[in-house]
């Protein structure tokens, strides 16, 4: 196989095999949904601030950063698949083209990096930590969220040239996801102490997403090792996988996350007395 270098194993198929048009497209209206999905987000935590209390705000004015970061960055990546490669008539298929940039998932990285830390830092604006201490958890998940995403991007790199150094990046990363995991299950429990009975299920509910959503990244990020190199997932298919786990964790990580944070602000903001209905009415 010709090199391209530390290139992601999606230029690879590019340069070889190349991508039908249904493998294509629905890569490209996958990325389009992804930041889509993003801008939505946006307007819809902006149109729902004020039915928060204030002190409950900063989350979902963390929400709303995080919409715009992954709005741009994905927007700058659904534009690098479709420059990086061009339709061959004589073929019927997408190929990797000389003139355009190679595809890089490295945006999403780039997106990760901004948004794991704040998304991490919302929970700590709604819950009240009743044993742990607030800075030191918030430092901690700053610490592991950007070593998380780092270390993973590195790994990403070596994914078709180097897969020992693939699986050993890959493996640091996943020491600082496990305690992510843990420190979230401990804000999450400590967070349901003397609340009310349906903000707890909300909480109960946030963990399942939050478990099933963030376990999707690790599964993208070995997706082309899944049933070994040039083989198994090694295809046009590893690809559209690839793209469509990431957008579906991203969606859920990040906006339906942020709905059902702001779910919980707002039952304790009635708790407290603050009533955005009587408010307006």
């Amino acid at each position: 196989m010709e090199k391209l270098g530390n290139a992601n194993f999606e230029n690879y198929i590019g340069m070889t095999d190349g991508y039908s048009e249904m493998a294509y497209q629905m890569v490209s209206h996958v990325l389009t949904l992804g930041y889509a999905v993003m801008l939505a987000g946006l307007l819809y935590f902006i149109l729902t601030l004020r039915t928060v209390s204030p002190k409950f705000r900063m989350s979902n004015i963390l929400s709303g950063v995080v919409m715009v970061s992954a709005f741009l960055l994905l927007f700058a990546q659904a534009n690098n698949w479709t420059t990086s490669f061009e339709f061959n008539k004589e073929l019927g298929r997408y190929f990797l083209t000389e003139k355009g940039d190679l595809f890089n998932n490295g945006y999403r990285y780039l997106n990760w990096l901004i948004d794991v830390p704040m998304l991490l830092f919302q929970i700590l604006f709604v819950v009240t930590l009743t044993k742990s201490n607030f800075k030191s958890i918030r430092n901690q998940f700053w610490f592991s969220g950007a070593l998380m995403i780092l270390t993973g991007y590195v790994g990403q790199f070596y994914e078709v040239t180097d897969t020992t150094q693939f699986f050993i990046w890959g493996a640091i990363s996943t020491v600082f996801f496990f305690h992510i995991l843990y420190l979230m299950n401990k804000v999450i429990k400590e967070g349901k102490e003397g609340i009310p009975t349906s903000a707890q299920k909300t909480l109960s509910g946030i963990w399942i997403l939050f478990l099933i959503s963030w376990f999707l990244y690790p599964g993208a990020y070995l997706m082309p090792h899944l049933l070994g190199i040039e083989g198994g997932f090694f295809n046009e298919s590893g690809v559209v996988g690839r793209q469509i786990t990431y957008t579906i964790a991203d969606i859920c990580s990040k906006v339906i996350y942020g709905v059902m944070l702001g779910n919980v602000a707002q039952i304790l903001s009635k708790r407290d007395g603050y009533d955005y209905q009587k408010l307006i009415s």
